[in-house]
C-alpha cells in the first residue's frame, strides 16, 4: 500500500484530518472503519493503531495515528497547503503545538464525556453527573475562545488553519448533545464559516456516503 490512505468513521474526530487532506489538494484515499461491526478490533487494525481508533493515517503504508501527530505532518509535508502557521521560530511553533494539545486534551475529553458519559460511570444516575460536569467544564474552556473569535475571523489570526477544523467539529459534536449554544454566538458563526469551506464540504459529503454505506449495511452507529 502505497501512498496516503485514510481510516475514518463518519462524525468522528478522524473528519479534522479528512478536511486536512482534501485542503491539501493531494491524492488520498480512504477506508471506513466500521465500528459496529467490530473493524477497530480486527488484529489487522490493531497491528496498525493498537488503541482501536479513528484517525488512522498510512503513509506509504507507515502508521501515523493521533490528529495531534497526523495534522503537523501534513502541514510540514505540504507547506503551500498552510495548514498550521508554522514560522521556524520555536516559541511561535510551540504555540502553535499547544492549540492542538488544547483540543486534543482539553476539549476532545469532554466531548466524550458529553456524547457518551456512560462509558465513565454507569452507576444509577451517574452518567447525567458526568455529562453535566463535562457541560460545565465545556463552558470554561470555551470562553477564552469565545472572546477570541469576537475579534478576529480565525482561532490563530485573520487566516484559517486546521486548528479551525478541529474547533468546528468539537462544535458540532456538541451542539448536537444540548450545549447551551447561545452563549456563545462567535463560535457558532465561526463553525459555519468553517464548514462552508471547500474542503469541509468535501469531507462532510464523504462522510455522508459512509453513513449511507453503514446504514445500508446495518452497522450504523447511534452518535446521538
Amino acid at each position: 500500500m502505497t501512498g496516503l490512505v485514510l481510516h475514518f468513521a463518519p462524525q468522528t474526530c478522524a473528519r479534522v484530518a479528512l478536511v486536512a487532506l482534501e485542503e491539501t489538494g493531494a491524492p488520498f484515499e480512504t477506508r471506513l472503519v466500521r465500528f459496529m461491526a467490530g473493524d477497530h478490533r480486527d488484529p489487522a487494525f490493531l497491528a496498525r493503531n493498537p488503541a482501536g481508533k479513528v484517525p488512522l493515517l498510512e503513509v506509504d503504508g507507515e502508521p501515523l495515528t493521533q490528529n495531534g501527530a497526523i495534522l503537523p505532518y501534513l502541514a510540514r509535508r505540504f507547506p503551500e497547503a498552510r495548514l498550521l502557521p508554522y514560522t521556524g521560530d520555536a516559541l511561535n511553533d510551540a504555540k502553535i503545538q499547544s492549540r492542538l494539545a488544547w483540543l486534543a486534551a482539553d476539549l476532545h475529553p469532554l466531548v466524550t464525556r458529553i456524547r457518551m458519559p456512560h462509558f465513565f460511570c454507569d452507576l444509577d444516575g451517574a452518567p447525567g453527573r458526568v455529562r453535566a460536569l463535562a457541560m460545565e467544564a465545556m463552558a470554561f474552556q470555551l470562553a477564552d475562545a469565545e472572546r477570541t473569535l469576537r475579534g478576529r475571523p480565525w482561532l490563530m489570526g485573520q487566516d484559517w488553519s486546521i486548528i479551525d477544523a478541529y474547533l468546528s467539529w468539537v462544535w458540532f459534536r456538541i451542539a448536537g448533545a444540548g450545549f447551551e449554544v447561545a452563549a456563545f454566538p462567535a463560535l457558532a458563526d465561526h463553525h459555519h464559516r468553517a464548514d462552508a469551506r471547500p474542503s469541509a464540504q468535501r469531507a462532510l459529503a464523504i462522510e455522508a456516503a459512509a453513513q449511507d454505506e453503514l446504514e445500508r449495511a446495518g452497522f450504523s452507529v447511534p452518535l446521538s
